[in-house]
């Protein structure tokens, strides 16, 4: 059945801090920073709101290594309680990024707020770069996190991470339908060969001036923030399928000729794949792969790889 999830990426240059402005003094600014650039996304309700890496840290060029561990300690949880009464407020889910210094250690995380302001828990990033962890003291992530949300299951990212493939295969086991990806690096190409090889959507949230988007499982930018409104909504379909069109084109055929505007067949051109989704409330997108025998793209590859092998093992013998 068609599953709808509107998705938002919130992000905003970081406030240049003096130095002589005091520690509680850059939390009240951050907090009212935040307030301000919520207003801009709140109107088109979303379920959930993607921050950026390190969200409510200020400019580091003013604000160094020294400053920001002082910021974090006496911070605490005050800047998270606000985006937590925040979500509580709208019933949304905010996926909070930042810098946490506590009793579980000084890491770089992406934390999932409930749409009762609830923590559904967090994902640290698993690859900080060797500065980052020698010089300033952020551990290593162990691993992906998926988080079972109301509306579907949910992966995690932060900027360095994106350039790992053990994190991303290890992804491709775990099968989230969407990935967050909080960043200050963009990522370029990655973050559409991501959202393609994990059959995922991609909700990349990443600091101006580079854009923040919203990816499809077919690897292509759905929407994109710009240089006027540096956040971007979109609304998704996590009811979906990945098929390629070899074997499959009289299938998906004869499933709109039956369903019409009830089945989606997106086909991004140039790709040879095409994305299936339920747009009725009857019937999933597993329901009319398994009524037409559609062949999924994954099965479609791997049918391949067992021919090729097995014509290889032939010819050895």
């Amino acid at each position: 059945m068609s599953r709808p999830v509107t998705v938002s990426c919130l992000t905003a240059v970081p406030l240049t801090i003096g130095a002589d402005v005091s520690v509680d003094e850059v939390i009240d600014r951050e907090i009212a920073h935040w307030a301000e650039r919520l207003e801009a996304v709140l109107p088109d309700r979303p379920d959930i709101i993607v921050l950026p890496e390190a969200a409510d840290r200020p400019d580091s060029t003013g604000f160094r290594t020294d400053r920001q561990h002082e910021y974090y300690v006496h911070r605490g949880m005050r800047v998270r309680d606000y985006f937590s009464s925040r979500a509580a407020e709208n019933g949304c889910y905010i996926a909070y990024s930042s810098g946490l210094i506590d009793d579980d250690g000084k890491r770089n995380a992406t934390q999932i707020i409930d749409r009762s302001g609830a923590i559904v828990g967090e994902y640290v990033k698993n690859h900080p770069t060797v500065p980052e962890n020698e010089e300033i003291g952020l551990e290593y992530g162990t691993g992906p996190t998926v988080f079972n949300l109301d509306f579907g299951r949910v992966g995690a990212a932060i900027c360095f991470d994106l350039n790992f493939e053990e994190l991303r295969a290890q992804y491709a086991q775990a099968k989230p339908e969407l990935i967050i990806f909080s960043s200050e690096y963009h990522g370029s190409l990655m973050q559409n060969y991501w959202a393609y090889s994990l059959r995922a959507y991609v909700a990349a949230c990443i600091r101006p001036p580079a854009p923040s988007a919203i990816i499809s499982p077919l690897g292509e930018t759905l929407k994109e923030s710009t240089n006027y409104f540096p956040h971007v909504t979109q609304r998704i379909n996590l009811d979906f399928a990945v098929a390629h069109l070899d074997g499959n084109w009289e299938k998906l055929a004869a499933a709109r000729k039956k369903y019409g505007p009830e089945v989606g067949v997106h086909d991004p051109g140039r790709l040879g794949s095409v994305l299936i989704t339920s747009e009725s409330s009857d019937f999933s997108a597993a329901d009319i792969v398994k009524e037409f025998d559609i062949e999924l793209l994954d099965d479609f590859l791997n049918r391949c790889r067992r021919h090729r092998a097995g014509k290889l093992a032939e010819t050895a013998a």
